[in-house]
């Protein structure tokens, strides 16, 4: 059990209806974010799970906590993903091996791929689950004319889990804050270390809910 999984939940919203963040809408009876918590929750490697996410959400996982075998803790939501991501990592154990970060809106990860992922970030240092892209995706300039098509063949489209090693994801933020940078996914923050990252071909069923 060396995996501390850091499950991305932030997002405020009211308590009621349409405004409430989408990872706590319920798809056939259970708030979305807890699929993805009960996945990692029966994995072997993973020893806990650090839930990001607005204190007002935090009784919908306090409410599962008997059913689950892992150690569970909570962090506070930054104004960016990667301010999330790093109050995660803050309250992360530190003798943790690897920190596997999910979004909390894809509920339909499978087991089979966190595992492909977790051992191939173990291998690499970071890795991360990807699909190849289906679309034709074409570059444009400022006046929104075609710059060029990119070749398909080598593009790829993120998902989570982004599985980093501790040690590495830290010299990542050290950098990342130091020069000012914004990411959009957390990879990017080993990227700009010059540390390779590996792409673990996912599924295509990992989806992100977004809203309606």
């Amino acid at each position: 059990k060396s995996v501390s999984v850091i499950l991305l939940a932030g997002g405020k919203g009211k308590r009621m209806g349409a405004s409430m963040p989408k990872q706590y809408l319920p798809l056939l009876g259970q708030p979305i974010a807890l699929y993805s918590f009960f996945t990692f929750s029966t994995l072997p490697e993973v020893k806990e799970i650090v839930v990001v996410c607005d204190p007002s959400y935090q009784d919908i996982f306090e409410d599962v906590k008997e059913k689950i075998h892992v150690d569970m803790k909570f962090a506070l939501p930054g104004k960016e993903r990667q301010d999330s991501v790093y109050s995660g990592l803050q309250a992360a154990d530190s003798s943790a091996e690897l920190v596997c970060i999910h979004d909390s809106a894809r509920p339909l990860v499978l087991a089979e791929d966190v595992r492909k992922v977790l051992m191939d970030g173990l291998r690499i240092g970071a890795a991360v689950l990807g699909v190849p892209s289906k679309a034709t995706i074409k570059e444009a300039d400022s006046k929104y004319f075609v710059v060029r098509t990119l070749d398909r063949k080598t593009l790829w489209e993120m998902q989570t889990p982004q599985v980093i090693k501790p040690d590495l994801l830290k010299m990542g933020f050290e950098l990342v804050n130091r020069e000012g940078l914004e990411v959009t996914d957390d990879v990017s923050i080993v990227e700009h270390l010059k540390h390779p990252v590996y792409i673990t071909e996912g599924s295509y069923t990992n989806i992100k809910v977004t809203t309606p």
